[in-house]
């Protein structure tokens, strides 16, 4: 890795459109998120101590945790970045997508670039995937652990959580709808392996995703999201939410149109890195509390 985790959460923004975007969401999931950066300040905040010999011993052992290629830390940050770098791109295509419908002479975009529903669909898929992965990894169980991960959704807090609640309602209800984990399901169902290796998210993803070859690894990507249906389908009706309601929320610092939502979908890809960020802080604080209990 380029850079050590204390230099990733000492560098981790304070504000800008992420920040604020995932700020909009304190009505999802109230007070569960703080945007908590740098690391000496992460060690205060997750343990409590204010001793400083015993922080710098806690800081030292989860740098060296981080650093244990044995470990699965360095493998989640990794998903965490990509999924975040490549759905970039995918907002881009989105949007080439859209401005070929809309104007005549360009109509060859919509010939070469990926239709925004299904994209979008095959992006929270795999989105919710390297979650999966990356908790397994966290965790230090087998990648392939689905149960594992669905029973630790009902535990998720902090910024986990809040990650979770991003995912849903960025890449879920507002690109997708309400039905949007129905809508995802129809479209991997209809997927071919072919496709799926034309994604430039799984691409990078791969050989960190269980299943023997593409067609394994579609099925892998089809039963996880099926395994986490009913906890995100109770998300959104426990808190009742809908695409406009997530909307009023972002309407108190950018314009949103109605008819827009596809656009709008494309431009959070392309402007922000929400799972970059939260996974960072997700693995100080795991890390954190190792260190701790190792000590």
């Amino acid at each position: 890795m380029s850079k050590s985790i204390f230099e990733l959460v000492d560098q981790l923004p304070q504000g800008g459109l992420t920040i604020t975007l995932l700020k909009s969401l304190d009505f999802v999931v109230p007070g569960q998120w703080e945007n908590i950066v740098g690391f000496e300040n992460t060690i205060r905040k997750v343990t409590g101590e204010t001793d400083e010999d015993l922080i710098q011993q806690i800081g030292e052992r989860a740098v060296w945790l981080f650093n244990d290629k044995s470990q699965g830390y360095q493998n989640a940050l990794w998903l965490y970045q990509t999924v975040d770098a490549t759905d970039g791109a995918l907002g881009a295509a989105a949007l080439a997508n859209k401005v070929g419908e809309k104007v005549s002479f360009l109509g060859f975009l919509n010939k070469i670039t990926p239709n925004p529903e299904k994209a979008q669909a095959l992006d929270l898929s795999i989105k919710l995937v390297a979650e999966l992965v990356a908790f397994c990894q966290i965790n230090g169980i087998p990648g392939d652990s689905i149960g594992d991960f669905v029973a630790s959704l009902g535990d998720y807090s902090g910024e986990s959580l809040m990650r979770m609640a991003a995912l849903v309602c960025f890449d879920g209800l507002i690109p997708l709808g309400p039905n949007f984990v129905l809508k995802s399901l129809d479209f991997l169902e209809n997927l071919t392996p072919k496709e799926l290796e034309q994604n430039g998210t799984f691409s990078k993803i791969k050989p960190l995703i269980p299943g023997n070859g593409a067609a394994g690894q579609l099925d892998f990507i089809g039963q996880s999201l099926d395994s986490v249906k009913g906890w995100m389908t109770g998300f959104v009706s426990d808190r009742g939410l809908t695409p406009e309601k997530v909307i009023g929320h972002l309407r108190g610092f950018m314009e949103v149109s109605e008819d827009k939502l596809d656009y709008l979908a494309a431009f959070i890809d392309m402007s922000t890195n929400y799972y970059e960020h939260t996974g960072i802080q997700t693995l100080a604080h795991r890390l954190i509390e190792r260190a701790v209990a190792e000590i």
